[in-house]
């Protein structure tokens, strides 16, 4: 018999917010932030899990699905990442998309 947990290994547990199920609170939580922040005229929009795909010396390394692509009012993009728990293999994704991306404005929460 498999037994699924509502938590992660890392011990974050899923949560829903405005129909969509996040990964943990905190990335919830962000999420309604965000959305104060467009009822108050700071942001546009944002968007969720938001595909970077990266490439080194044209060959495809590997997908980034950044938390947030939050659209600015000057029409500028920002990446957020939510983070509780930094894993290894987040730490070279996020170093990779620093040297592939130097032009995004990346913003760590933590």
């Amino acid at each position: 018999m498999t037994y699924k947990s509502k938590y992660s290994k890392y011990g974050s547990a899923k949560q829903a917010y405005g129909g969509r199920n996040y990964h943990s609170k905190k990335e919830a939580n962000y999420a309604f932030e965000l959305d104060m922040r467009i009822k108050a005229k700071e942001i546009k929009r944002y968007t969720n899990q938001h595909k970077i795909e990266l490439y080194v010396n044209d060959c495809h390394v590997c997908d980034y699905f950044i938390d947030f692509r939050v659209e600015m009012n000057d029409g500028t993009y920002e990446y957020h990442e939510v983070k509780g728990f930094e894993t290894d293999t987040w730490r070279i994704k996020w170093k990779l998309t620093q040297a592939c991306y130097p032009e995004y404005k990346l913003v760590l929460i933590k």
